[in-house]
Formats: structure tokens, C-alpha cells, sequence
């Protein structure tokens, strides 16, 4: 994300939503940032519980889906919480690419 963005580090939906007070008073344009070649990239945040699913539910809530091509979710592979892998257990990827 960082070389996407030219940028040191890019602030979490989850950080954002703690300062805010929750994810319901965020906006897409708090989270999201367009990068090279119009790439649009956030951050989730975490390892809290619930942190992926929350990211993910409020993208889809507020659109951030509409008009892109391809998704690509940049998740840990080794870690116990299985919300990680939320992306895979519901059908939101049609496939995974381990890298290792």
C-alpha cells in the first residue's frame, strides 16, 4: 500500500472508527485513498477481533465496491483468528494466491 500510495502509512478503519467512535461515523472518503493509477486502497487495521469483518461489511455498506474490476485482500496467513480468512469463507474471492 505504501508504494501504491507514495506515502508512509495510511490510517486504518479501525483506528479511524476508535477516534470517531465507531464505524458507523465514517465515510468511504475517511478510509479510502486513490493512489497510482487511480489504484484505491485501505487499510482494515487489527488484529482485533471482528476487525476484518467489520472492515469488509462497512466497504460493501457504503459502495466501495461499485465500478472495480478486481479486489485484492493482502491478509495474514498465520495467525490463529480465523477473521482473517472471512474474505475466502464467504465467497467474496474467487481466488487466492498464497505468497510466500
Amino acid at each position: 500500500t505504501r508504494l501504491i500510495l507514495h506515502a508512509k502509512a495510511q490510517d486504518t478503519i479501525l483506528s479511524l472508527a476508535a477516534q470517531q467512535g465507531s464505524v458507523e461515523d465514517l465515510e468511504l472518503e475517511d478510509v479510502m485513498k486513490i493512489g497510482y493509477r487511480n489504484i484505491k486502497c485501505v487499510e482494515s487495521g487489527g488484529p482485533e477481533p471482528g476487525g476484518v469483518i467489520t472492515s469488509i461489511n462497512f466497504l460493501e455498506e457504503n459502495g466501495a465496491y461499485d465500478g472495480v474490476d478486481y479486489v485484492s485482500y493482502d491478509v495474514l496467513g498465520d495467525v490463529v483468528c480465523g477473521g482473517f480468512a472471512m474474505p475466502i469463507r464467504e465467497n467474496k474471492a474467487q481466488e487466492i494466491y498464497i505468497v510466500m
